[in-house]
C-alpha cells in the first residue's frame, strides 16, 4: 500500500521535473549557441572608425548674469500719483485752500524724492547692466577660447593619427577597443600598441577561461533518484568548443581593428589572446598566451567571415599558434611580445634628443651595429658567435639557446636601415635557415617591415624585430639606445 502511494506521488511529480530538465537543457544549449556565435554577433554590427572631427565640442553660451527685472528700465514716478485732490467749494471757505497748498508742497517734496530715488536706482541698474555685460562677454571669450583650444587639440590629434604617430594611433585604437562591449561574463581588458616603422598594431586581448564552456551537455529527470541530473559534456567536446571560441575571438578582434581603421594607418595586426587564471598545480595566478597570430589587411580582406571555420582559418590561413590544450592553460609563444611594442616603454624618437646622451643607433656603422646586436643577445642569455663580413653566407650572428624544449640554434641578421626592410631580405633569411638547418631565423633592424614580409613569415620559423622591438629589448636589458632619424 505504501509503495503504491509513493509511486503515485512520483508519477504526479514526474511531468514537472521532466519540464524542469528540458528548461535547464535549453538554457545550456542557448549558452553554447551564444559561444558559437561570438563572431557572427560581431559581424552583425556595423564597425566604422571614429571620425575625430565629431569629438569637437559645440559653441557654449555664457549664462545670463542679470535678473530678468534688470534687463529694462523701470518706469519713473508720475506726478499725477502724488497730486492731492483740490478742495471743494465749501472747504475753500473754511481754510481748505491753505491746507491744500500745504499738501501740494508736501506732494512736490515726495515727488522730487521719488524722482531722485528712481534716478539712483536706474543709475545702479545701468551700472549692473554694463558690469554684467562686460563679465558675460569675458566669460563668453573664455568659453570660446576653451572650445577653440579643444578644437585645436582634436585637429592636432587627427594630424598625429594621420601622420602615424606612435602615441596617437595607440590611443585611437585603445579607445576604440575599450568601447567594444563584451558578451556577458567575458573579461574586458585589452591593450593596443602601434609600431609606426611597420604600420603594425599589436593587440593583447584577455579571453575568458575554459570555465565559460558549460560542463553539462543536458539534463534529465531520473525517476529512481527522483531528481534532475546533469549529463556531463565530454572533455574532448569542451576542448573543441573552447578552441573554437578562442579562434572566434581572434577573428573578431581583427574585424574590429581593421574596421576601426578610418585613417588607413594599420597594415598588419598581431593578436595575442591571453587568459588570466589560476594554475591548479601551483595555486598561482598565471597569464598564458593561448593564441597568437599575425594578419595583414590584404589577407584579412580576402576572408568571407560568415562562412569559414574559425579554427581552420586561424591555424591554416594565418598560421596561428593555438594552444592544443587550452583547458590546461598550455601556452604558446607569441609571434610578437606585446612588451616590445608598448608605447609606454618604447621611446623611438626622443623629442629632446639634443640633450639625450643615449647612443643613436643610426649613427653606428654596420659592424658596430652587429656588435650591439651580439651584446644584446648575450645579455638575453644566449650563447652567440659573430661571423666575419663577407664569409657569413647571409648570417651575421649565430645564437644558441640551450633550453631543452624552446631552445635551439638561431641564425641572426642585423639590418642597419632607415627604410623599410624589403621582403626579399626576409625570404633570403628563410633560405638561410633552411640551408643551415637552424631552428629559427631572427632579423633585427632599426627600421620596420612591410605587410608582405609579415605575410611571408607567417607559419615559418622566423622572428622579425623592428626598431621598436629592438629599442624595447635594449631597454629591458639595460643597453642605452635610441633611434633618431638624421635631419634631411
Amino acid at each position: 500500500m505504501g509503495w503504491s502511494v509513493e509511486r503515485r506521488a512520483r508519477n504526479e511529480v514526474a511531468p514537472g521535473r521532466t519540464a524542469e530538465a528540458a528548461q535547464r537543457t535549453a538554457a545550456v544549449e542557448e549558452r553554447v549557441q551564444l559561444l558559437r556565435g561570438v563572431l557572427a554577433e560581431a559581424l552583425a554590427i556595423d564597425v566604422h572608425g571614429t571620425d575625430l572631427q565629431t569629438l569637437k565640442q559645440g559653441r557654449r553660451r555664457a549664462p545670463p548674469l542679470l535678473a530678468e527685472g534688470d534687463l529694462e528700465a523701470r518706469p519713473g514716478p508720475v506726478w499725477a500719483a502724488y497730486l492731492p485732490h483740490p478742495p471743494g467749494p465749501f472747504s475753500s471757505w473754511v481754510g481748505g485752500n491753505r491746507r491744500y497748498a500745504r499738501r501740494l508742497r508736501e506732494a512736490e517734496d515726495r515727488f522730487a524724492l521719488a524722482i531722485a530715488r528712481h534716478r539712483a536706482i536706474e543709475v545702479a541698474r545701468r551700472e549692473r547692466v554694463v558690469r554684467a555685460t562686460r563679465e558675460r562677454a569675458e566669460q563668453q571669450r573664455r568659453l570660446d577660447e576653451a572650445v577653440a583650444a579643444q578644437h585645436a587639440r582634436v585637429d592636432e590629434y587627427q594630424r598625429s593619427v594621420e601622420a602615424r604617430d606612435r602615441q596617437a594611433v595607440s590611443r585611437y585604437f585603445q579607445k576604440a577597443l575599450d568601447r567594444t562591449p563584451e558578451p556577458h561574463g567575458f573579461p574586458k581588458h585589452r591593450k593596443a600598441a602601434y609600431v609606426p616603422e611597420s604600420t603594425l598594431l599589436a593587440v593583447e586581448w584577455d579571453l575568458p577561461d575554459v570555465s565559460v564552456i558549460p560542463t553539462e551537455a543536458a539534463y534529465r529527470y531520473d525517476a529512481e533518484q527522483d531528481a534532475v541530473v546533469a549529463e556531463p559534456r565530454p572533455d574532448r567536446e569542451i576542448r573543441l568548443l573552447y578552441q573554437q571560441l578562442v579562434a572566434q575571438c581572434a577573428l573578431r578582434a581583427l574585424h574590429l581593428v581593421f574596421g576601426h581603421d578610418r585613417y588607413d594607418v594599420v597594415d598588419t595586426v598581431v593578436f595575442n589572446g591571453m587568459v588570466e587564471s589560476v594554475d591548479l598545480a601551483t595555486g598561482r595566478v598565471v597569464r598564458p598566451c593561448l593564441i597568437t597570430l599575425r594578419a595583414t589587411r590584404e589577407q584579412f580582406e580576402a576572408l568571407v567571415l560568415d562562412q569559414l571555420d574559425p579554427v581552420a582559418c586561424v591555424r591554416h590561413y594565418f598560421g596561428a599558434e593555438v594552444s592544443r590544450h587550452p583547458e590546461e592553460l598550455q601556452p604558446v609563444e607569441p609571434v610578437l611580445d606585446f612588451d616590445l611594442t608598448d608605447p609606454r616603454t618604447v621611446d623611438a624618437v626622443d623629442v629632446i634628443s639634443t640633450i639625450d646622451t643615449r647612443p643613436n643607433l643610426l649613427e653606428l656603422g654596420p659592424v658596430e651595429f652587429e656588435h650591439l646586436v651580439h651584446n644584446l643577445l648575450t645579455r638575453m642569455g644566449l650563447e652567440t658567435r659573430l661571423f666575419r663580413s663577407g664569409n657569413d653566407g647571409g648570417i651575421d650572428c649565430v645564437a644558441y639557446d640551450r633550453r631543452p624544449i624552446t631552445g635551439g640554434n638561431f641564425v641572426v641578421q642585423a639590418k642597419l636601415y632607415t627604410r623599410t626592410v624589403p621582403p626579399a631580405a626576409v625570404r633570403d633569411l628563410f633560405g638561410t635557415v633552411v640551408d643551415a638547418g637552424a631552428t629559427k631565423g631572427i632579423l633585427i633592424t632599426t627600421s620596420g617591415f612591410g605587410p608582405s614580409s609579415y605575410q611571408f613569415a607567417n607559419g615559418k620559423p622566423l622572428q622579425l624585430i623592428d626598431g621598436t622591438g629592438l629599442l624595447a629589448l635594449c631597454h629591458q636589458h639595460d643597453i642605452p639606445a635610441r633611434i633618431v632619424p638624421r635631419a634631411s
